[in-house]
């Protein structure tokens, strides 16, 4: 639209071209005195109605320019002020606005459309990384930086997000309050994606991207679980060992075993040789039960023909180990039961099921433990 000055009136009574008239004195020789009349000072223009136009092109805040345009006929019509056209104007491309705006909202383009520029916000930065993806960051893990590029988990990375944890509430937590949850649902979340404990290299770590005071206000709510080399050092390769990475057999056989995961680290924080052992005793007993229970999943799947023996080798070694940790769950004496629950970590001895492993195509190296971790082994790393 092009914004066109109106000119003053012309005509004989306002002087635009003619002889301005003249009123002769009775009695005054010569030629009477006149009075010109310049052109009429043009009214002023309404600035409502120019926020209005504005409002109206822009399609920004359309209701708003629909009611500046209102306003301002009203108060053109009142002062005799210019600007009608564009407040019309502005009322028409404001109504027009309003109605995409309420079609939008009902079909959810202004959710896509929002959607859409956070992501152009969240890219190139730990925002954007997803489960599953790997990056590189020019801080690396151990810097504090906000900057990640996705690359292929094949090429050189610092890291690999394994989970995405969100952030309850509506108010900023704390960056204490952050720690503790990441810390706990991080290492909660990596034996779904990092099904294989043994699979994991040792010198791998857990690392997580929290959300700050600032990235909180932009919509941040959830915390980035991030596996990485604990030298600061990159690597190749997806971590992956889940249900997107192993067949049929491999993932029956680590969901049977994780059932014992889950009861090991279950282990009572007491210290050794405690005179009550009330605690562990109820732990063995569910100990117990986790062994007859990965005992019936075994044997519920139909292995392939050169997994059935090492599995039924496996199974018949599990009988054993139920055995021993239902002797140590009845036994009331301190001094005893240390002694039932030591017979009953060896008898259940990672390495029984190395030959299951192999036959199924999945790592045979048990993951290394010092004592304290045979004594309190981590979720995904204690099996057979």
């Amino acid at each position: 639209m092009r914004l066109v000055s109106i000119p003053p009136p012309t005509g004989p009574q306002f002087g635009g071209g003619a002889q301005p008239p003249y009123f002769p004195h009775q009695g005054a020789p010569g030629p009477a005195p006149y009075f010109p009349y310049g052109p009429r000072p043009p009214a002023a223009v309404n600035g409502v109605a120019i926020a209005a136009l504005v409002f109206g092109i822009l399609c920004f805040l359309p209701a708003v320019g629909l009611v500046l345009g209102v306003i301002a006929l009203v108060q053109i019509k009142r002062r005799g002020e210019r600007g009608k056209g564009m407040a019309v104007a502005g009322v028409t491309l404001s109504s027009l606005g309003l109605a995409l705006w309420t079609a939008a909202l009902v079909t959810g383009s202004v959710t896509a459309f929002w959607e859409g520029f956070r992501e152009g916000a969240r890219s190139g930065s730990v925002l954007a990384l997803r489960t599953g993806d790997c990056f590189t960051s020019p801080g690396g893990l151990e810097g504090w930086t906000t900057t990640a590029r996705k690359v292929p988990c094949a090429d050189e990375h610092d890291g690999e997000v394994f989970a995405l944890v969100a952030v309850p509430g509506t108010d900023f937590p704390g960056d204490d309050s952050l720690t503790e949850l990441s810390e706990d649902r991080c290492y909660e979340r990596r034996s779904a994606y990092v099904m294989d404990g043994w699979s994991l290299p040792e010198e791998i770590g857990v690392y997580y991207f929290a959300p700050s005071k600032e990235s909180w206000s932009f919509g941040d709510r959830s915390v980035a679980c991030v596996l990485g080399r604990e030298d600061g050092t990159r690597f190749t390769g997806s971590l992956r060992s889940d249900a997107t990475t192993l067949d049929a057999h491999q993932l029956a056989y680590l969901e049977a075993a994780e059932v014992l995961n889950v009861a090991l680290d279950e282990v009572p924080e007491s210290g050794y040789f405690d005179d009550d052992v009330s605690d562990d005793r109820e732990w063995a007993g569910e100990v117990e039960e986790a062994v007859a229970e990965q005992v019936r999943l075994l044997r519920a799947h139909t292995w392939p023909a050169g997994a059935r023996e090492p599995v039924d080798e496996l199974v018949a070694d599990l009988g054993k180990a139920r055995l021993a940790w239902g002797r140590a769950a009845g036994t009331a004496d301190p001094d005893a039961y240390w002694i039932r629950e030591e017979e009953a970590w060896e008898a259940t001895d990672p390495s029984l099921s190395i030959t299951v492993r192999e036959a199924l195509g999945l790592a045979t190296s048990p993951p290394a433990y010092d004592e304290e971790v045979e004594r309190e082994p981590e979720a995904g790393e204690m099996e057979v």
